[in-house]
């Protein structure tokens, strides 16, 4: 009550000086503030320049800013290098964190015809004050309002020169994330600067696919009584990730009664924003009892690069004259940012005076006093050159204490980043830094500016850290909430198939190979999980399981476990964990024994098979007869004795009882490639003949999916189970079809009576089930055709919740020690069954198996005939017939050895082709001897002529 007697104190002597000022000085007459008046059109340049400084002097930021903005004032204007002697004269108001005052000082301040403003530190007063520096177009360099709405276009004069808390947030994101962490609750003071950065939070945490589970907001003026009860309340929910996101000056009570409450200790997690470590580095000594309530925190903290003018500011701040002591007292990181502020306004100005621009102001006719109105708003006056100063600004380009002074397209300072602080012992640890360019690593931000970015989850670096509790083991960031719950696990109350699940009476209630499986994962979680389980259906029928996952995405049940199948559908509304069993969909048909076949010889070949069979065995019969023909006489004789030595040489091989001899060396050589064939061939039809003779073969009318779908029979499905949606909506299948079923007995009393006698021709069910239906019958029934669905059974859990993961974890450790399997033999064991009807055409040989060979064949047989061919060409070639030889004489040597073969006809080739090669070899033999004695009868004829006289 008196605070607010005190406020209204102030703001009533506001008002009564403001009007007596106005009173006394009407708003026809120019002040003089030391700027160019509004009627000067000189284009000199002036002696003074004002600007002015807005925010809390006795804040925590307030106390490093107001010693940081006096000192860079006095730097800028002992700087010969900049301004050309004119001074800037700095005009101070505290808005003492209220937005009513901060708004009248603000206007007090527009009266000094400030060309700009420095500050405000609070982004509720930014709101305010930006609706009155837009009107009068003048620029606001703001070094701590990082509330990131206020980079929108509706503050086109808002200029921040701190980091938005937009990073701040993605830097937190990116911690939440390195850790594994999926839902935070985020404490935060309930004003424009606390509820945009968790508005951001949320946002960066959804890219990451984690969450803000629960948005515990604060007064800024509320109790520790309040604060109390809120942290009570945070301190019953599951998640124990917790970012504080609050003002510096009243943030420090959330640490004190969270440590009263035994929240500091193991297993929670505490990641604070800029402002704590902005609080500890203002205090020159903090007190132990302080820093052993923030053991284990994280924070981050504005990074600023070790350069040479960082390093001689830090130097200057202890012997300040502005500040109140001596010594390092009152630095934080946003004293750097309100020193260069002060300094990018005068290089703009500099920019701006030397380009032309003219310090000058103009009354507005909007800004004008209604009736009886006492605020003289009409003394208000533009800024001319508010526009360009402001572009001035956005491209100025320097290096200031803090770093880069540069601003992207919007209006955000280029290379933000952050020191990620653990606060240990007496002091803070740096265990690595944040920047937008690399995001998290342990190496300074400015040396990966050279490098290409990396953010890639294996790129994420940071050092160990000491978690609350002094443990370096990272906190889960979850447990069960402590409000007396249990974990409530819904169990499908089934009809038939209970060894899987059913009712108990012991007093964990149920029982069964799922409920074993799920408990054994339990037992290997490191920590305790107090579950009761709770059975879903009358037990009349089987439950329906989209139902059951429905009810624990609706918060009904935290987690269903029982033969609950993976299907696409499930999991969008919940998060299940690893399969523990495989499964899938089956066909399950009578089946009898096949009956004897006097066909059944010609069985193991396919029909592809046996004819390209038949075609190679004539095929080499006939290349073995051409190679042979010439040279050997058993393949020799009338053409029907030919034609028969072909055909009996071919399919004697078969048995290789062929007497005929081979001579030559090409038909050995095909002869062997082909035996080899043969051999082959051979062993394998003995080999599947004998499987088909010997062993048991059953057979079904239907031979699976596809022989059930082009079927009008009706279908047995479990009743509950998924089988039905995936026949009607993805196989097609007409619902009228589908009879569902309860249970083993059920099935089987519609096998036996078929679909003529109201029973089913089949039953589709799940691969567990099948096993487990076909080791009860004696396999009277057994699976047709392949499975044509895979998929396993999981628990599911409600959407990111840490229990799924841990659990995968777990059932993935009793894979692999054994102990999945010794649940499976104990429950599920069965007696042994052909649970595949064997498939004919399955077991047939096909070409595939033999095309490899044949091709062999084939090219050997080829190259033979090849080479054959051309030796007989060759010998055609160098072949005259007898009755032509006598024409030698009269025909020149020269046109004798370029006659053409063209004349002959195709009758005489053949006539040569089928003569023995001796007859050839012959011929060939007297035709070159008498070929010499022509050639010596001519040379001697010749000579005679030469020797008898002319």
């Amino acid at each position: 009550m008196e605070e607010v007697l005190l406020i209204s104190r102030i703001i009533t002597r506001s008002l009564i000086l403001l009007s007596l000022w106005f009173l006394c000085f009407p708003s026809g007459v120019v002040c003089d503030t030391g700027n160019v008046s509004a009627s000067s059109n000189s284009s000199s340049k002036p002696k003074v320049i004002n600007i002015g400084a807005l925010f809390t002097l006795n804040s925590v930021l307030g106390e490093a800013a107001k010693p940081a903005v006096q000192a860079a004032v006095d730097d800028v204007n002992s700087d010969p290098t900049i301004l050309n002697g004119v001074q800037l004269k700095l005009h101070i108001s505290d808005t003492n964190c209220s937005g009513f005052i901060g708004t009248m000082e603000a206007l007090q301040l527009m009266e000094s015809d400030v060309v700009a403003a420095i500050g405000p530190q609070s982004s509720g007063i930014a709101h305010v004050i930006s609706h009155v520096v837009n009107e009068l177009h003048v620029p606001l360099l703001s070094f701590g309002a990082t509330d990131p709405t206020l980079s929108s276009m509706q503050y086109p004069y808002f200029l921040r020169t701190t980091p938005s808390d937009h990073f701040q947030m993605y830097a937190i994101a990116d911690i939440v994330d390195y850790y594994g962490w999926r839902e935070v609750i985020a404490i935060f003071v309930d004003d424009d600067y606390g509820r945009s950065g968790i508005s951001v939070l949320g946002d960066a945490l959804a890219k990451k696919r984690a969450k803000i589970s629960y948005k515990a907001a604060f007064s800024p003026g509320d109790t520790e009584s309040k604060i109390n009860d809120l942290l009570v309340e945070v301190n019953l929910m599951e998640s124990r990730v917790y970012v504080v996101h609050v003002n510096p000056d009243t943030g420090l009570n959330i640490f004190s009664v969270a440590k009263a409450l035994n929240m500091m200790g193991s297993g929670y997690v505490w990641i604070a924003t800029d402002w704590l470590p902005s609080y500890l580095d203002s205090k020159d000594a903090v007190d132990s009892n302080t820093m052993n309530i923030l053991q284990g925190v994280i924070a981050l903290r504005h990074y600023a690069p070790d350069t040479d003018l960082k390093k001689s500011f830090m130097s200057k701040w202890n012997n300040l004259k502005y500040k109140g002591s001596a010594g390092h007292a009152g630095f934080n990181s946003y004293a750097l940012y309100a020193y260069d502020s002060v300094w990018l306004a005068a290089h703009a100005l500099d920019v701006f005076l030397n380009e032309g621009g003219n310090l000058s102001f103009s009354y507005d006719p909007k800004l004008h006093d209604t009736n009886g109105s006492m605020l003289h708003l009409a003394s208000l006056r533009v800024f001319n050159g508010g526009e360009k100063l402001l572009q001035t600004l956005l491209r100025m380009n320097f290096t200031g204490v803090s770093g880069q002074i540069q601003f992207d397209p919007d209006k955000h300072l280029v290379h933000p980043a952050y020191d990620v602080l653990n606060i240990v012992g007496t002091g803070t640890r740096r265990i690595g830094y944040w920047s937008n360019y690399s995001h998290l690593s342990v190496v300074p931000p400015e040396s990966l500016y050279t490098k290409p970015p990396n953010i890639s989850t294996g790129s994420q670096h940071l050092y160990s850290v000491i978690w609350p509790g002094d443990t370096t083991s990272t906190p889960r960031g979850w447990v069960f909430p402590n409000n007396g719950q249990p974990l409530r696990i819904a169990v499908p109350n089934r009809v038939g198939y209970k060894e899987f699940a059913s009712k108990d009476k012991s007093p964990q209630g149920v029982r069964g190979y799922c409920i074993d499986v799920f408990e054994a994962a339990i037992s290997l979680l490191p920590y305790a999980v107090p579950r009761t389980y709770m059975l879903y259906g009358d037990g009349k029928r089987n439950p329906s399981y989209n139902e059951l996952v429905s009810r624990v995405a609706q918060n009904v049940y935290d987690a269903a476990v029982g033969d609950i199948t993976i299907v696409t559908n499930r999991t969008k509304i919940v998060d299940f964990t690893q399969p523990y069993m495989e499964s899938g969909l089956v066909v399950v048909a009578p089946v009898k024994e096949a009956k004897s076949n006097p066909w059944a010889f010609l069985k193991p070949f396919t029909a592809e098979m046996w004819f390209v069979t038949a075609v190679f065995f004539l095929f080499v019969g006939a290349v073995v007869w051409i190679l042979e023909h010439r040279i050997n006489s058993e393949f020799r004789g009338p053409p029907r004795r030919q034609l028969i030595t072909i055909c009996w040489f071919s399919f004697s091989t078969m048995f290789f009882s062929h007497r005929e001899n081979t001579v030559s060396t090409l038909g050995r050589m095909v002869l062997i490639i082909w035996l080899f064939v043969v051999l082959i061939i051979n062993s394998s039809y003995t080999a599947s003949l004998t499987s088909i003779l010997t062993v048991q073969q059953l057979t079904s009318g239907i031979q699976g999916i596809d022989s059930l779908i082009s079927s009008t029979e009706p279908i047995g499905i479990q009743d509950g189970s998924f089988a039905l949606n995936y026949l009607v909506d993805e196989l097609n299948i007409a619902q009228s079809r589908i009879v569902k079923l309860k249970n083993p007995e059920a099935y089987l009393r519609a096998l036996e009576l078929g679909p003529k006698k109201g029973g089913v021709a089949a039953i589709i069910d799940e691969l567990p089930y099948v096993e487990l239906f076909l080791s009860n019958t004696n396999c009277l029934y057994r699976i047709v055709g392949p499975e044509f669905t895979k998929s396993g059974w999981g628990f599911a859990f409600q959407r990111d919740s840490p229990l799924a993961v841990d659990m995968s974890t777990a059932i993935l450790q009793l894979s692999e020690n054994g102990d999945l399997q010794k649940i499976h033999n104990k429950w599920l064991t069965h007696s042994e069954c052909s649970s595949q009807v064997n498939q004919m055409d399955e077991n047939k040989l096909s070409l595939n198996s033999f095309w490899g060979l044949f091709l062999i064949c084939g090219i050997a047989c080829v190259l033979a005939l090849t080479i054959f061919c051309c030796r007989v060409f060759t010998q055609y070639r160098r072949f005259s017939p007898e009755d032509e030889e006598s024409e030698i004489e009269t025909i020149e040597p020269s046109r004798s050895s370029r006659r053409s073969i063209r004349s002959t006809s195709f009758k005489q080739i053949i006539d040569f082709v089928d003569k023995k090669e001796e007859e050839i070899k012959e011929m060939l033999k007297r035709k070159n001897s008498n070929s010499n004695k022509q050639q010596t009868s001519i040379h001697s004829f010749s000579d005679g002529q030469a020797s008898s006289p002319s």
